[in-house]
């Protein structure tokens, strides 16, 4: 008898678990909506004075190839 006790007891103590952590799971807020996406890849150039590898789109065009800063080109320039 008493294990049926015990049993009971056990059955008891999970149901109510249970219960409780479907109640929390219910009033949390819903999770975050994903990131949005990040755009296409860009092209890389390499910098003609430093090398330094950066965005088709940043490059400055010089007289010998691409540089990543004005500085970059004139140095190249003279």
């Amino acid at each position: 008898m008493k294990y049926l006790l015990v049993f009971a007891v056990l059955f008891v103590a999970i149901w109510i678990w249970r219960k409780n952590r479907r109640e929390e799971m219910q009033s949390r807020p819903p999770p975050p909506a994903k990131p949005p996406a990040v755009g296409a890849p860009q092209a890389m150039v390499r910098c003609a004075h430093c090398g330094l590898h950066l965005p088709a789109s940043d490059a400055i065009t010089g007289p010998e190839g691409v540089y990543c800063s004005a500085a970059h080109r004139q140095a190249a320039g003279r």
